[in-house]
C-alpha cells in the first residue's frame, strides 16, 4: 500500500465515559448514571478513529502499555493503518464524566503516555507521499518528553515533507508560563494550529469578558501557521495572517457525549485538506462530521 497522505501521532488510551450528571455529587455519597462505555480514545485515538469511520486511508503513529488494556487499546484500530511503540507498564485510562447538556470533564491515569518518546516517533516517521500531505501532533501535553522534544517532532516531520498540524490540548497543571512558552514556540513552526476557544483563552491569559472577540486574541498569536479555532455548538473558523478566511455554522443537534468532537473535526478537515487546499469545504467537513458523531450512538461518522 501506498504511504498514506495524512499521518496522525500523540496520545492513544483507554476512556471510560460514564454519564450524565446534573452537577457533582456530595463527597461520599453515590449516584447511579444511565450510561458506561468503555473505549479506544484519547485524541490521536480519536482522531485515527474517526479517519477509520470516514474511509480515509492514514497513519498512525502511538504507543501503549503491556499489559491487557494495551493488548485490547490495539485490537480496536485498523492494524494496517498503525504502527505501534510498547512502553513497558500500565496503559494510560481516561475516566470521561459527561454533565447535563454535553460538557465532561477527565481524569487521566499517568501510564505509558508518561513515557512515550519523541525519538521513537521521529524514527518511524515515513517521507510524505506528496506536497498536500499532513501530519498531525496531537494531546501532546499528556507526554513530557513529546512535550520536550516536539521542537525536534516538528522539524523531522517537515524534513520528510509534511506539512504539519498541532492539537496539544489543556495542560493538565494548566496554562503556567512554561506550558504558554513552549506551545507559542510550536505555533510558530508549524503550518496549522488547531485549538478550542478555552485553550486560546488559556494560552492567552484573556477571559471572554477582556479578551477582545476572536480577532483581537487570533492577532496575538504568531503569525506563520494557519489558526483553526473550534467554538463548539457555534462551529468553527480559520485565520490566514490574523484575517479570517473561512467559517462554519454547526448545525443545532441533540447531543449524546461530546468526548473526542474535537478529534474527530481534526480527522475530517485534515481528510479534506490532503485533496484540496479549499479551506472552507474542508471546515464544513468538519463541523459536520463532528456533530454527526456526538450525536449518534454508537458513533456514526458519515
Amino acid at each position: 500500500m501506498a504511504e498514506p497522505a495524512l499521518l496522525v501521532t500523540g496520545n492513544v488510551n483507554v476512556d471510560l465515559v460514564l454519564g450524565e450528571i446534573d452537577g457533582w455529587p456530595q463527597i461520599g455519597t453515590e449516584i447511579e448514571v444511565d450510561r458506561a462505555e468503555t473505549r479506544a480514545g484519547g485524541s490521536a485515538g480519536n482522531t485515527a478513529l474517526a479517519l477509520c469511520g470516514l474511509g480515509v486511508p492514514h497513519r498512525l503513529i502511538s504507543s501503549v502499555g503491556t499489559d491487557s488494556y494495551g493488548d485490547w487499546l490495539k485490537a480496536a484500530f485498523d492494524d494496517a493503518m498503525c504502527d505501534w511503540i510498547k512502553d513497558p507498564g500500565a496503559t494510560t485510562v481516561t475516566v470521561g464524566i459527561v454533565h447535563k447538556g454535553g460538557d465532561r470533564a477527565f481524569f487521566t491515569t499517568p501510564g505509558h503516555l508518561q513515557t512515550m518518546r519523541a525519538g521513537d516517533v521521529i524514527a518511524r516517521l515515513p517521507a510524505a507521499p506528496h506536497a498536500r500531505s499532513m501530519a498531525l501532533i496531537s494531546g501532546g501535553f499528556l507526554m513530557p518528553d513529546i512535550i520536550e522534544g516536539s521542537d525536534r517532532l516538528i522539524g523531522a516531520m517537515k524534513q520528510r515533507g509534511w506539512r504539519v498540524a498541532i492539537d496539544p490540548g489543556w495542560p493538565p497543571a494548566g496554562w503556567t508560563e512554561t506550558m504558554r512558552a513552549k506551545m507559542l514556540g510550536w505555533l510558530g513552526q508549524c503550518d496549522m494550529a488547531l485549538i478550542n476557544e478555552d485553550e486560546l483563552h488559556g494560552l492567552l491569559q484573556a477571559t471572554p469578558t477582556t479578551g477582545g472577540g476572536l480577532d483581537a486574541l487570533v492577532a496575538r498569536l504568531p503569525a506563520g501557521p494557519l489558526h483553526v479555532i473550534k467554538q463548539g455548538a457555534e462551529g468553527a473558523s480559520v485565520w490566514r495572517e490574523g484575517r479570517r478566511v473561512a467559517s462554519a455554522r454547526s448545525p443545532e443537534v441533540s447531543v449524546i457525549d461530546t468526548v473526542g468532537a474535537g478529534d474527530t473535526f481534526n480527522a475530517a478537515l485534515l481528510a479534506r485538506l490532503t485533496e484540496n487546499d479549499d479551506l472552507a469545504v474542508a471546515l464544513e467537513a468538519g463541523v459536520q462530521t463532528a456533530a454527526r458523531a456526538i450525536t449518534s450512538y454508537p458513533r456514526r461518522y458519515r
